[in-house]
């Protein structure tokens, strides 16, 4: 993929320098790195703000009394992971996130559920366990397709 990339960018780069345009390549390149920082200091904000309202949600006990009345829930869509098991808290986490319509805060949970399917894959002896599992799989839907996320879309 690297030599892919790579061949398009030197043959844009010598398209430029035949018909004399590489100034305005120049140019272009760097106001994109401009915009690119600009974007990274914004979501970096934001991810920020998101993440420390989920963070004082979880302190003050919210996550936790709306991840046992999601448990229910999570044993029906995951059977196969233990009742007591951290990835339950992640995936209750991102799946409230999602609810309140919070979808910058419900990324880290859900990067933290899918780690912790992946150790649980690991200790049960599963010789594949870097590829997808059968709860990482399902897990992978329920967030692509945002099925929790559906009350925040009402109007």
């Amino acid at each position: 993929m690297n030599y892919l990339w790579a061949f398009m960018i030197l043959t844009g780069v010598v398209f430029a320098v035949f018909h004399g345009t590489l100034p305005a390549v120049t140019q272009a390149a760097l106001d994109s790195a401009k915009e690119a920082v600009t974007l990274c200091i914004t979501m970096m904000g934001v991810m920020s703000f998101w993440v420390g309202l989920m963070r004082i949600a979880e302190k003050t006990g919210i996550i936790a009394g709306l991840s046992r009345r999601l448990a229910p829930v999570l044993h029906f869509l995951f059977p196969d992971i233990p009742k007591n098991h951290p990835a339950n808290k992640y995936i209750a986490t991102n799946m409230i996130a999602n609810v309140f319509g919070l979808g910058w805060a419900a990324t880290p949970a859900g990067l933290k559920a899918m780690e912790a399917l992946a150790e649980l894959e690991k200790e049960r002896g599963n010789e594949a366990y870097q590829e997808c599992g059968e709860s990482r799989y399902g897990f992978s839907l329920v967030t692509t397709f945002s099925i929790f996320r559906t009350p925040s879309l009402l109007p």
